[in-house]
């Protein structure tokens, strides 16, 4: 017989998790040898279906019966519909939560002896799951398309002779320009990995291409007038002025950093 135990860590001596949902691990214990499997909890970072898909999880790996903190109705009334035990309000370590299941026989275990197919995942959870990951890939369609119509913009109205003409391999004065037009250019942080990756391919230093990225995600001057209204004029241009400074000894840093990494990897 299996159990899922919700924990903070990857052996019997972590602490049970206080949520089930934000559990880093669940341990798969074999309470009759022994023996268990510590798997990462890959929905820990996610708000909707979060739940869902880390009772699929304990399911999929034969859990019969669930031990954690705490969790919520709506979940706890999940796992009694798929015919898994739930038992909340366990704390201390794993090890302590597997002794106290073993000294308290669970209450269900004479019926999913009696009926194994109550132990069977609802095909409804598996519905919601699936639906949740579609839900997931239609918000993140509109920034797909958006990165390739970028791409097309870019090879089309910057040329190489453009930017050579900008950059011009000077190390400060690229990674000085890089930094001025990441923090005059706006979107999404994805749009700068894109046109990073391009200035890449026509020869731009690394410098200029890492101050670019850098800037575009912490100096925003086309947002300063509503970073004014929310903030104040003193924060704001403090924030972006620090930023911006910031942004060039990080730079230089960074690009130092890989380049020790690959001579020393080569």
């Amino acid at each position: 017989m299996k159990i899922a135990v919700s924990a903070d860590g990857s052996n019997l001596d972590s602490k049970v998790a206080n949520r089930f949902r934000t559990a880093k691990y669940l341990l798969i214990i074999d309470v009759d040898t022994g023996a268990y499997e510590a798997v990462p909890n890959p929905f820990t970072s996610q708000q909707q279906g979060a739940g869902v898909q880390a009772i699929v999880l304990a399911v999929s790996r034969g859990a019969t019966a669930v031990l954690t903190g705490y969790t919520s109705p709506a979940i706890s009334n999940q796992f009694k519909a798929s015919g898994i035990e739930i038992l909340t309000g366990m704390t201390g370590t794993v090890r302590d939560a597997v002794e106290q299941y073993k000294k308290a026989p669970s209450s269900k275990e004479s019926e999913t002896q009696a009926n194994p197919e109550a132990a069977i995942i609802n095909k409804g959870f598996l519905v919601h799951a699936t639906r949740s990951a579609a839900r997931q890939f239609v918000n993140l369609l509109p920034i797909l398309i958006g990165v390739v119509l970028l791409i097309g913009l870019f090879n089309v109205f910057v040329s190489e002779e453009l930017l050579t003409s900008i950059f011009s391999g000077n190390v400060a004065l690229d990674t000085l320009w890089g930094a001025c037009f990441g923090s005059i250019f706006a979107g999404n942080p994805i749009n700068s990995y894109v046109i990073g990756g391009e200035l890449l391919k026509y020869g731009i230093s690394l410098f200029a291409v890492t101050a670019f990225i850098v800037t575009w995600v912490t100096v925003g001057l086309v947002q300063l007038p509503a970073e004014i209204a929310a903030f104040g004029k003193r924060f704001a241009f403090l924030r972006n002025g620090f930023s911006f400074l910031l942004a060039i000894p990080i730079t230089i840093l960074t690009v130092v950093i890989l380049n020790l990494l690959e001579r020393w990897v080569s």
